[in-house]
């Protein structure tokens, strides 16, 4: 436990210095692997596409199908290399898996799988970002900001969290990816949508969900999925990953509880959609801390991510008027800072190290947290605008933004009645 325990402060995807091969762990990891993978063109691609209006529900989900089928492109070419190949600033030399065979190892799983692990969590990222700007930027674009982003920003983050990058390892605990994944996907989407700029009749007339029903499912989904994300991170079958599975589904649980309490509170109304949003706002809360937490933080975190994304969407959103479409940012973002936070703070007695100093360690998630919001927001710019300008412009026509994407840019609709 211990020598499991001082390895996650430094770098989570190298838990083990063992160099067997675990057929126990690689059946785990296969399973958890395909979990995750189930979270992008299945759960979020119906969290989202619910969400959105009827007019783009087929572009929404296009949008999470193309981010993994792009970044999973992306990844095994140049991004596994970035993001945990050797060096300090960036990887290197693994471009196309390079020097990967069917025997390497990555602990006690075949490297081979950790990449495959890896690349979901890549892809997942930049589609979460997609729920900030969806119902007006360009299919094509998206598509190519996908693969530069996943590339130029995802990948070099994931490298200073986890893949062996010194200089700008600030000793943050990151399991699963709170600021790898959702603080930097909820920042890069809020960025775009800036840039972007407002709907045409964001404001002047009613956008109302297409289906509760789909963001339910959505998020149920997400939900099994996360098992893998969160549980598959201590890469073994173990007593981490049972401690990390069972405070996974806790924080889900309180995230409905605390969601749908401040909602009940502010408009007398429980509805299932915020419910539903709790549920991945607690996800997002316990992921960073879902190695070290016990039940008792899992509880405290889950229920105040639950309503801190209720608060964000409900109340802070409208004091930024940034039009973030389905609030990624917020759920995402804004959760994923609380999490990182919480996850010094909340540390089950059987995780504490010797010598652990509460003030060092929010010192350092931070740092990591600040890092992870400057590097995000200026690259994320940069490849928006390039991207746009590789595609002819970002932002889809008058026309087509009111008649619906999913006519004018894909020729379907959602339901043919």
């Amino acid at each position: 436990m211990k020598r499991f325990l001082l390895s996650l402060l430094a770098l989570p995807s190298l838990a083990f210095a063992e160099d067997l091969l675990s057929s126990g762990n690689t059946a785990w990891m296969l399973v958890a692997t395909a979990f995750v993978m189930l979270m992008t063109p299945a759960g979020l691609a119906l969290f989202y596409g619910g969400l959105t209006r009827s007019k783009n529900v087929l572009n929404t989900i296009g949008m999470s199908l193309g981010a993994y089928a792009v970044g999973t492109l992306v990844w095994v070419l140049v991004g596994y290399s970035i993001a945990f190949g050797d060096g300090d600033i960036i990887g290197s030399g693994k471009v196309l898996l390079s020097g990967i065979t069917s025997d390497t190892l990555k602990g006690t799983i075949p490297e081979l799988l950790f990449v495959t692990f890896q690349g979901t969590f890549a892809a997942i990222a930049v589609a979460i970002a997609s729920g900030s700007m969806i119902e007006r930027v360009k299919f094509s674009t998206y598509m190519v900001f996908a693969a530069l982003w996943i590339v130029a920003v995802y990948a070099p983050v994931a490298h200073w969290a986890w893949g062996g990058g010194s200089s700008l390892n600030f000793g943050e605990m990151d399991f699963a990816g709170g600021t790898v994944v959702h603080l930097n996907a909820g920042i890069a989407g809020f960025v775009v949508a800036m840039i972007l700029g407002r709907r045409r009749d964001y404001g002047k007339a009613a956008i109302k969900p297409f289906s509760p029903v789909l963001v339910s499912l959505g998020a149920a989904l997400l939900w099994f999925g996360w098992f893998g994300f969160n549980a598959g991170s201590a890469l073994a079958a173990d007593g981490i990953a049972s401690s990390t599975f069972l405070v996974t589904n806790v924080a889900a649980s309180l995230g409905v509880i605390g969601w749908i309490m401040v909602e009940w509170f502010v408009y007398k109304k429980a509805t299932i959609i915020g419910g539903a949003s709790g549920a991945v706002a607690g996800l997002v809360a316990i992921t960073p801390a879902s190695g070290t937490a016990g039940v008792e933080g899992a509880i405290i975190i889950g229920l105040i991510g639950g309503a801190l994304g209720f608060i964000g969407v409900a109340k802070l959103k409208t004091m930024f008027k940034v039009d973030d479409s389905l609030d990624a940012f917020w759920i995402h973002g804004l959760v994923g800072i609380w999490g990182s936070i919480a996850t010094a703070i909340f540390i089950a007695p059987y995780a504490m190290i010797e010598n652990y100093s509460m003030a060092s360690q929010l010192a350092s998630q931070l740092k990591a947290i600040g890092l992870t919001t400057v590097y995000s927001a200026i690259a994320t710019a940069v490849i928006y605008f390039i991207a746009s300008a590789i595609t002819g412009g970002g932002r889809v026509d008058d026309e087509s933004e009111n008649r619906g994407l999913d006519e004018t840019i894909h020729g379907e609709k959602a339901i043919n009645l």
